[in-house]
């Protein structure tokens, strides 16, 4: 099939389904359920916030357990895997459309147009439903990283990953550094979370009034935190993405077992310890001021620096449990892990899905459940949406169709000929 763009024609459309590998479709699958956990914050309006301004401080012991192991092993370690994963999506098309002959300058032109169609949805996203919709964001991140970098050879990936973690260290270290030579911990950060709440108006009652709250959110955080990742060396997880799908890292994991076990090994250790401090503070174990555990303080800043590490040490485990799988095929379990790859193939649907079963539910515009629910039932909440998610997956891989977005955005990419 080919498909005239202003560039020159595209040599095919997209991917087709005999052409998917199990670990990225699986990674994507598992990495929405670890999105729908962690927004659960989002939506219990009525509890009482942390210095963090994340978690909620109250509920039983069950409800503070679901918050440790939240901070500990979701928070600001599932973005990263996201980031990662986007980035290799992003490669995957373009190598896909360079190897059946497309002209680079076409096929960098195509993920452009992705691109630019992502920042739309994400800001309707967040307008409509979510304003801490991440789909807008990463659109923007993916179009100046496509136009910089999809063409550059290896060398150039590797010089701007090293400058992306010494800016990265410099602006996260920065500020620790200069607090310990003062003796002033205390400095590094606003323990008041009441800002960082309100941007999302899960607790306005006026649909309206709340969606004004969210589109000035979204455009925030799709125009403004979104170059600010980028000149923070937020970006080195997509150049990661870019580099291992030339390497097809996730598509024959078994050609790359030693370096996805010390991936996963060394990844996962470090994402967890570095979050454990902030756990421990959450829950009262550990004793630190308030500051230190806000959403600009040191522990949040060790959290976020070592939750990259966290993201793809996550990435390697999920490639190595779909190499054993795909050598061993055992015979148990094996719908199980079909559906969720089915979820990662359509996880743009199934991301979208999340909030048209969060929000009218949960926020006080509509039944306003979330004002009922802690931690512990919320995580309950998600995790059955979650599963609505993988059962409607399931059924349209079974009757062969592709997710509701992916459809749209096919379309909107290849024209009427996709």
């Amino acid at each position: 099939m080919t498909i005239a763009t202003e560039e020159g024609p595209l040599r095919r459309g997209g991917v087709r389904p005999g052409e998917r590998a199990l670990a990225p479709d699986l990674a994507r699958g598992i990495m929405l359920l670890g999105i729908v956990l962690s927004n659960t914050a989002f939506h219990l309006w009525a509890a009482r916030r942390g210095p963090s301004g994340w978690q909620p401080v109250d509920g039983s012991w069950p409800d503070h357990a679901v918050q440790f192991i939240m901070i500990m092993v979701l928070d600001l370690r599932i973005y990263p895997l996201f980031a990662f994963l986007f980035g290799y999506g992003m490669m995957q098309l373009y190598l896909r459309q360079t190897a059946a002959g497309t002209d680079g300058r076409a096929a960098a032109e195509l993920v452009r147009k992705r691109s630019l169609w992502l920042i739309v949805i994400g800001l309707t996203h967040a307008t409509l439903l979510m304003a801490g919709d991440i789909i807008g964001f990463y659109g923007v991140l993916s179009l100046v990283l496509g136009l910089a970098f999809l063409r550059r050879g290896e060398r150039a990936l590797t010089w701007w990953i090293w400058i992306g973690v010494a800016l990265m260290a410099l602006v996260t270290a920065g500020p620790v550094i200069a607090a310990l030579l003062q003796n002033e911990l205390g400095t590094l950060g606003d323990a008041d979370a009441g800002a960082g709440f309100k941007a999302y108006a899960p607790d306005e009652g006026n649909w309206l009034t709340a969606a004004g709250t969210r589109l000035e959110t979204g455009l925030f955080v799709t125009f403004a935190a979104a170059p600010l990742t980028l000149v923070g060396g937020g970006y080195i997880l997509f150049l990661l993405g870019f580099r291992a799908a030339r390497r097809r890292i996730l598509e024959e994991p078994d050609r790359h077992r030693t370096l996805l076990r010390r991936t996963a090994v060394i990844g996962v250790a470090t994402g967890w310890l570095g979050a454990l401090p902030a756990a421990l503070a959450h829950i009262g174990v550990l004793r630190v001021p308030d500051d230190m555990q806000s959403e600009s303080g040191a522990l949040t800043a060790l959290r976020d620096i070592t939750g990259n590490a966290g993201g793809l040490g996550y990435v390697a485990a999920v490639a190595l449990f779909a190499q054993w799988w795909t050598s061993r095929r055992p015979r148990r379990g094996t719908t199980t892990v079909t559906a969720v790859a089915a979820v990662g193939r359509r996880s743009l649907s199934c991301y979208l899905a999340h909030s048209l079963l969060f929000a009218p539910v949960l926020a006080a515009w509509g039944l306003g459940l979330g004002a009922d629910l802690g931690s512990t039932t919320m995580a309950l909440f998600a995790f059955a949406v979650w599963l609505v998610t993988v059962a409607g997956a399931y059924a349209l891989e079974r009757a062969g169709r592709r997710g509701p977005a992916e459809t749209v955005l096919r379309r909107l990419m290849y024209g009427s000929r996709a």
